[in-house]
């Protein structure tokens, strides 16, 4: 019997906002002009280039991620689309979401995205209140998010939005009351991520510079805390740390990546795992819009590294990754995968040590952080890994 083709999660990056967020350190650029059919000529051309490396897969789901993709015209989605379904088998229910913005113009295009092929948008909403909206530099009001959501469900299957708490001067009595509007306007899903200043970014001098100052840790902890009490007594509790959903309705995509699946990285700073030639491969692309674009022209695509991975680099990211989620890290999935032995990344006796203290679960094979580890993540994995 012929094996079924590899499951394939495809993200496609669109680097372009309308203003930079003081917040955001992640790739995004504001250009004055974007020669958007070149781009997307550039776009499906490395589509082919992954395409011809991974040649039988079946894709499960399309991620158009940013930046900011609602600025990209329905008809570049579905030119991205078409080249996927082209190229590789397209699941007859695959995952394929837009991220967002929920200004009026971005919100009224919802539509012809919807009729491109998006069958999920993800709405970069991020507070329910005006003040904290303008300190957060979104160019959109509480009730305009609003009324994209409401659009958003009219108009496509599955809706997620994402808030950002722990603000400045954000009581855990403030954040109740915006959680339970949030909760009560959500569909399936929510993000909801605590407000961390990375540097580089403009919150990052302005902290430094005294403007602001971020709730101590006891206030961030309860603010947390409060979060997954509130969601579960929802219906949407936590699936992944800042990640929330009702059954069946976690971004499948995503989950893709914590499971540490085949994911192919298209588009300026996108990243990958892909297994080919009988080895696993960490892909990135140039960051650099420019950069990027004259590489695809170039050479047919902008990788600027594609590395071989040992099988203990390969384990203790898939433990980094799938320890993010409630359900935890199959262990023999991991050796079978990584060809790596659990021992080999995983230091036996902290674990049992960091089990005892209730912030581990080690059973059925299976790996997972408490409630009570969750939060303490980052301390675990340093604990944890060799």
């Amino acid at each position: 019997m012929t094996p079924p083709p590899r499951a394939l999660a495809v993200y496609v990056h669109w680097p372009f906002c309308r203003a930079k967020c003081p917040y955001c350190d992640f790739n995004s650029h504001v250009r004055e002009r974007v020669d958007e059919p070149r781009w997307r000529r550039a776009l499906c051309r490395e589509l082919d280039h992954f395409a011809a490396q991974l040649p039988e897969a079946a894709v499960a789901s399309v991620f158009f991620g940013g930046g900011t993709p609602s600025l990209m015209s329905p008809r570049t989605v579905a030119a991205a689309l078409d080249r996927v379904a082209s190229r590789w088998t397209l699941a007859p229910d695959a995952e394929i979401t837009l991220e967002a913005n929920p200004t009026s113009t971005e919100a009224a295009q919802l539509r012809d995205f919807r009729a491109a092929g998006v069958n999920r948008i993800s709405l970069g909403v991020q507070a329910l209140d005006d003040d904290a909206l303008r300190f957060l530099g979104r160019q959109h009001g509480a009730l305009e998010a609003r009324r994209a959501v409401e659009l958003a469900r009219r108009v496509v299957p599955r809706v997620s939005f994402d808030l950002i708490y722990a603000r400045p001067g954000q009581s855990p009595a403030a954040w109740r009351r915006e959680l339970a509007a949030a909760l009560a306007l959500a569909d399936g899903h929510l993000s909801l991520y605590q407000l961390t200043v990375e540097k580089g970014t403009a919150f990052h001098r302005l902290r430094r510079e005294g403007a602001f100052a971020l709730p101590d840790d006891d206030t961030g902890r309860a603010l947390y805390d409060l979060t997954q009490a509130l969601t579960t007594k929802a219906g949407l509790p936590a699936y992944e740390i800042s990640n929330h959903a009702r059954d069946g309705e976690a971004c499948r995509h995503n989950l893709a990546c914590w499971r540490y699946e085949d994911y192919v990285g298209v588009g300026p700073g996108a990243h990958g795992r892909i297994e080919t030639n009988g080895a696993r491969y960490a892909t990135r692309q140039h960051a650099g819009p420019e950069t990027w674009l004259a590489s695809v022209e170039r050479a047919g695509h902008g990788t600027a590294e594609s590395r071989p991975l040992p099988p203990d680099e390969q384990a203790r990211e898939m433990v980094m990754m799938g320890l993010r989620l409630r359900e935890g890290v199959p262990l023999a999935r991991l050796a079978r995968w990584t060809g790596c032995p659990p021992d080999r990344v995983i230091d036996r006796g902290r674990m049992a040590r960091l089990a005892a203290a209730g912030y581990l679960e080690d059973h059925a094979c299976r790996l997972r952080a408490t409630e009570a580890g969750r939060p303490l993540l980052n301390r675990l994995l340093a604990a944890l890994l060799r």
